[in-house]
């Protein structure tokens, strides 16, 4: 869901940008941070940005850049002529009536001015207009195609990376299955070593149906079967739907509890260490999930 766009209008009294930065978010987080935007537009913008951008948190920034003309205009030159008839009053009542003909007495008077109240006006009301606002909703169209071409090169990255990752994780329980037959083995030595060591007789038949309820206990066909079928809806899901990203993240849940649950019946060295890496390839899968639709 990371993204960012960017596009720009040129006015007739300037240059308007329209920048749309987004982040991960499990809703549509809108935040519109101008106060160049008309009141009644803004309700429009917010469903064309969801419409288009689906979900995350997204910021709309709008940035105004006058032309030379519209700066000159935004001095208030009757506000200046007054202050600066004031100072050739208070210069002559002062007796120095022709300080402000030296060029660097005007200078410096002029610079004083131009700070004083109101001199210079900086009224925004009218640089968005009816006339010119489809020129701006163009812009913002541009900026959340931007946005979702930023988002669309990213997001082949991401499909790659997690899907080789589920991949790895299956490539991984097949190493399981290989540890299989010595799994069994070395649980049955180990429980008649310790049927020996307690050097008590014990019903043969009798043991063998209690060794085959435990080893049933401790099977991890069912897990295999049920994680094989996760990573399949996975794969599905992420080729065949246009927003699978919520729901990746329940798949991914789903397989982790698979996996947890080899891992508790293991009773192998080996095995425990394939499952160890499963849940790290699966939460680097968690973690890239987030930044998908």
């Amino acid at each position: 869901m990371t993204g960012y766009g960017k596009a720009e209008a040129i006015l007739e009294n300037g240059k308007i940008t329209i920048e749309i930065r987004t982040l991960n978010g499990k809703n549509a987080d809108i935040n519109l941070k101008t106060s160049l935007i008309p009141k009644d537009k803004e309700i429009g913008i917010r469903q064309k940005i969801a419409a288009q951008l689906q979900r995350g948190t997204m910021d709309f920034f709008v940035t105004w850049e006058p032309n030379a003309a519209e700066s000159a205009k935004q001095i208030n030159k009757e506000v200046a002529a007054s202050y600066l008839r004031q100072a050739a009053e208070i210069a002559s009542e002062a007796g120095c009536p022709n300080i402000l003909m030296k060029p660097e007495g005007l200078a410096a008077l002029m610079n004083s001015i131009m700070r004083l109240p109101d001199v210079i006006d900086s009224k925004k009301a009218d640089i968005i207009t009816e006339e010119n606002w489809p020129l701006v909703d163009k812009a913002i169209d541009d900026a959340l195609a931007a946005v979702n071409d930023f988002r669309s090169k990213e997001g082949a990255v991401l499909y790659k990376d997690v899907t080789s990752r589920v991949a790895k994780i299956l490539s991984i329980y097949d190493e399981v299955e290989s540890f299989e037959g010595e799994r069994v083995e070395t649980i049955k030595a180990r429980i008649l070593k310790n049927l020996e060591d307690l050097q008590q007789k014990f019903d043969q038949s009798r043991f063998e149906q209690e060794m085959i309820f435990y080893l049933e206990k401790l099977d991890i066909n069912e897990e295999k079967v049920r994680l094989r079928q996760h990573c399949k809806y996975f794969m599905d899901t992420i080729d065949g739907e246009e927003y699978p990203g919520k729901k990746l993240g329940f798949i991914i849940q789903e397989m982790g509890r698979e996996i947890n649950t080899t891992g508790s019946k293991a009773n192998h060295a080996d095995i425990q260490k394939a499952v160890v890496r499963m849940k790290d390839e699966l939460e680097k899968v968690r973690e890239q999930s987030l930044n998908i639709l």
